[in-house]
C-alpha cells in the first residue's frame, strides 16, 4: 500500500498475514497515517463548514462505528447514519442524496458504489484500508475458488469489490450465521475469506464444513485471554463482550459474541451495568450516548494501534477525520478527484451480486437473523 505522509502526520507501520492460491501465508506489512490531533477551538467552525458544504453538494455522511466520535456525532445531527457495515450498505443504498461521504475503511466505499453505481461516492481518505482485505488479494483468491468448485464462496465484507465479484455470497458479522446455516441445512460446504478467526467461530456455530481463508485483523487478532483473565478478576460482575473477529482463545471467555451492532444491543438491554469491551474502542462513543449509566471497561490488546499501546483502534479507522470529510467535499480542482471512490462498471456488476443476495435474505429472513441457534451466546442469546 503506497500512502503519502504529510509533514503534519506520523506513520505506523503494521504486519498482516498474506495468503496465495495455494494457501501459503507470508507476513506482509502496510502503512496507516495518524492525522494530527484537532484543536477544540478549531472544531466547531470547521463542523460548520461541513454541515454547509453536505447541504450544497446534496450529501449524506455515513459513519462506521470504528470511527472517531465527532465524525459520528455529525452524521446524526445531519441527517446521516451511524451503524455497523450492513446497515450502512443499505443506508446509503435507500437514501435520496447523490453524494454520499463514507466514514470508514475502503471496502465500504466501494461497496456503497457498488451498490449506488449512479451516485459520487467520497471518503475522507482512500488510503484508509483493512488487513483482510489486504490480505486477500483477488487474483490469489480467484485462483484458490478454482481449486475448490465444489463450495459455495462466501467472503466476508472487508474485501475488495475484486474478491466480491468471485464470491457467491457477501456477509457481515450480523448475519454470517444465519447464512452459513442455512447453506448446511442445504448441504453445502463453505470456502469462507478472509477472517479465519471469524470462519471458525461460524463453523464451531453451525457444524458447517468451511475451508478458511487465513487472514485476521490486526486489532481483533490482537486480545488475549490471559490479559482478559485478568481484567476479569479486577470486575467479576462485568460480563465480556466480544467480536468473532477475535481468537477462540478470546471468544471462550465472552458472555456475548456478536457483530457491533449486537454488542451494542447487549451494553442498552442485556443484564448487567458493567461490561468489559473487547472490539475497536470507536464503539464506546455510541455505547456510553445510549447507555450514559453503564460503566464500560476497554479490553486490553497485546500490540500498538493507531494511538496508543495495549488499546484496540483500527489505524485505518482513525485516518478519518474533520478535517478530510471537509477537503473530500471542497475539492474542486479539474480532474480526478482524489477522494472519489471509483470501481470499474463490469466489475461492480459481477460483485454486486453476491452483496444483493445477502441484502434479500437479511430482508426477507428476520427470524432465522434472531433464532438463537444462529450464533447462541451465554446469558443474552442470539448474537
Amino acid at each position: 500500500m503506497e500512502t503519502t505522509i504529510l509533514p503534519n502526520e506520523q506513520k505506523i507501520a503494521f504486519d498482516f498475514p498474506r495468503q496465495d492460491a495455494l494457501g501459503g501465508v507470508c507476513t506482509a506489512s502496510a502503512w496507516a497515517k495518524v492525522p494530527e490531533p484537532l484543536a477544540a477551538a478549531a472544531r466547531e467552525p470547521l463542523v460548520n463548514e461541513i454541515k454547509a458544504l453536505l447541504k450544497a453538494r446534496n450529501a449524506v455522511l455515513v459513519a462506521h462505528y470504528y470511527v472517531d466520535g465527532a465524525l459520528q456525532d455529525l452524521a446524526w445531527q445531519t441527517g446521516g447514519f451511524v451503524a455497523d457495515s450492513l446497515e450502512m450498505a443499505r443506508f446509503g443504498k435507500n437514501h435520496a442524496a447523490q453524494t454520499l461521504v463514507v466514514a470508514g475503511v475502503r471496502f465500504m466505499g466501494e461497496t456503497a458504489k457498488i451498490l449506488s453505481p449512479e451516485k459520487t461516492v467520497l471518503m475522507p481518505d482512500l488510503d484508509a484500508t483493512c488487513s483482510l482485505d489486504l490480505g486477500c488479494p483477488a487474483d490469489d483468491f480467484a485462483r484458490f475458488c478454482d481449486a475448490h468448485p465444489d463450495r459455495q464462496v462466501v467472503v466476508y465484507a472487508n474485501t475488495s469489490a475484486a474478491v466480491k465479484a468471485r464470491a457467491d455470497w457477501m456477509v457481515t458479522s450480523s448475519c454470517a450465521l444465519a447464512i452459513v446455516h442455512e447453506l448446511h441445512q442445504q448441504g453445502q460446504k463453505i470456502l469462507f475469506a478472509p477472517d479465519r478467526h471469524l470462519g471458525r467461530y461460524i463453523a464451531d456455530q453451525t457444524g458447517a464444513d468451511m475451508l478458511l481463508w487465513e487472514g485476521h485483523c490486526v486489532v481483533h487478532d490482537e486480545f488475549k485471554a490471559a490479559e482478559l483473565v485478568t481484567l476479569k478478576a479486577k470486575h467479576p460482575k462485568a460480563k465480556i463482550l466480544v467480536h468473532p473477529e477475535s481468537p477462540a482463545s478470546v471468544t471462550e471467555l465472552a458472555d456475548v459474541v456478536g457483530s457491533t451492532s449486537a454488542m451494542i444491543k447487549a451494553v442498552v438491554d442485556g443484564p448487567g451495568d458493567e461490561f468489559i469491551v473487547a472490539t475497536d474502542q470507536g464503539i464506546l462513543h455510541r455505547m456510553r450516548q445510549l447507555a450514559p449509566g453503564k460503566k464500560l471497561i476497554e479490553a486490553p490488546t497485546a500490540g500498538n494501534s493507531a494511538t496508543c499501546k495495549s488499546c484496540a483502534h483500527c489505524p485505518w479507522m482513525a485516518m478519518n477525520g474533520l478535517v478530510g470529510v471537509k477537503a473530500c467535499l471542497s475539492f474542486d480542482r479539474p480532474g480526478p478527484s482524489p477522494f472519489e471512490v471509483q470501481v470499474d462498471p463490469a466489475l461492480g456488476l459481477k460483485a454486486k451480486h453476491c452483496i444483493d443476495r445477502m441484502l434479500d435474505f437479511t430482508a426477507h429472513n428476520p427470524d432465522k437473523l434472531a433464532r438463537a441457534q444462529h450464533g447462541f451466546v451465554k446469558n443474552i442469546g442470539a448474537a
